[in-house]
């Protein structure tokens, strides 16, 4: 799979949901895009590096204590 097709997929869905929208504006797309896409990629990083935080944060370019942030607010950890 290639970025095209992720950057499509997203693309495709943004037009879905604003065309299912008809007359009323969108509101706080970019926050909502974010959490969508942020929790599914930490939960995969988090899985292939066997939970390790520190090698999951080095993949992501991340420093540690951000992506230990990240993980509480999707409630990825306790």
């Amino acid at each position: 799979m290639s970025n095209m097709h992720i950057e499509e997929c997203v693309r495709n869905s943004l037009t879905d949901y604003l065309r299912d929208l008809g007359e009323s504006e969108p509101n706080g797309m970019y926050n909502m895009v974010v959490n969508v896409v942020e929790k599914p990629l930490l939960e995969v990083v988090m899985q292939h590096a066997d939970n390790n935080q520190s090698k999951a944060a080095q993949w992501l370019g991340l420093n540690r204590n951000t992506l230990r942030k990240k993980l509480l607010e999707h409630k990825l950890i306790e």
